[in-house]
């Protein structure tokens, strides 16, 4: 079972339960160096392109994935996904197909990243890369796997959420870090931050790593609901972010549900939402991420809002992706 962040996370160092649960935290750091050490990277033979984070999940790490994969479609690029699949069962290597597939076997963001782009779950980086580029890629994009090593990386990309930024500083479960962050942005070769600078992280980083600034904004889509009644649900990492997203757009929901990230909607979560679709002038809305949860039958009666990225520089995205084919270079 999957929960949110817990409020601690966020909180000062000081925190009770945060000290309390320092020491395990060691466990956590122990794990990552033993990983390190022990893996030799594959070589892919093309341009592989990371978006990961140093925290547990929620920085937006996805939807950057998302919108470079499509700038690359665009220069005419064959970009494939590579993902671990998180909450689906499958182990892989698998190509998703989102008609055979559900987000049971495969997870819900490899659904997403195959409606842009050709995408692999695996568990094993380094076999799932060899196997997409068989299939024709000419270049990988990690949806996550900042902390594997399995397979070589020719570019990562740190992705921070602005309001949140490293949380209280310490690793899981004391904190939301996956590894220190010395150590992880050691490794980094662009920061991407996604939102306002709400934890004034940008002062303390380091300047010679290069920087841009995106921001959610909500899909076309959203102007539909100007007027109407809406009760909105949300299971993605902070739920609140959606939410928020929607009363920034002038959208007052009646009510905000939310489950836990990577939520199955099981029979009773279903029934719930049909019956509150049934109250007199209703509209269900969600995440793109939640509708491919869905069944049909409840996906054909709720608004999902796509969110994209609105880069702060327009040229900063071009900018990363030039950076990766010579860092590929390089190598």
């Amino acid at each position: 079972m999957r929960i949110n962040p817990p409020e601690f996370w966020t909180q000062d160092r000081t925190s009770l339960r945060a000290r309390l649960l320092t020491p395990l935290s060691s466990i956590t750091q122990g794990i990552g160096l033993w990983r390190a050490r022990r893996a030799a990277p594959v070589l892919a033979g093309v341009p592989v392109l990371c978006c990961g984070n140093l925290t547990m999940g929620g920085a937006g790490k996805t939807t950057l994935a998302l919108d470079l994969g499509r700038r690359l479609k665009a220069q005419g690029h064959r970009p494939h996904f590579l993902t671990r699949g998180y909450g689906g069962t499958t182990r892989g290597p698998l190509r998703v197909d989102g008609i055979l597939h559900d987000a049971e076997t495969v997870g819900d963001e490899p659904l997403l990243l195959a409606q842009v782009a050709p995408t692999w779950v695996g568990r094993d980086r380094a076999a799932t890369a060899q196997e997409a580029v068989a299939a024709g890629a000419d270049c990988l994009i990690l949806d996550d796997g900042l902390q594997n090593h399995t397979l070589h990386q020719d570019m990562r990309i740190v992705t921070v959420d602005g309001a949140t930024g490293f949380g209280n500083g310490k690793l899981f479960p004391a904190g939301p870090l996956r590894e220190p962050v010395a150590a992880g942005l050691s490794r980094a070769d662009a920061i991407v931050m996604i939102g306002r600078d709400d934890t004034r992280l940008r002062d303390n980083l380091p300047a010679q790593i290069p920087y841009a600034v995106a921001r959610l904004v909500p899909g076309p889509e959203i102007r539909r609901l100007q007027g109407r009644r809406v009760i909105a649900f949300a299971g993605i990492a902070r739920p609140t972010k959606f939410f928020d997203t929607l009363t920034e757009a002038g959208i007052q929901p009646l009510r905000c549900l939310s489950f836990p990230d990577h939520h199955r909607y099981g029979e009773r979560d279903l029934k719930r939402l049909a019956r509150l679709r049934l109250q007199e002038g209703v509209t269900l809305v969600t995440t793109a991420k939640d509708a491919v949860k869905l069944p049909a039958w409840l996906r054909q009666q709720v608004t999902v809002i796509n969110i994209e990225l609105l880069w702060s520089d327009p040229g900063a995205p071009e900018e990363l992706l030039n950076r990766l084919w010579i860092e590929n270079a390089a190598a």
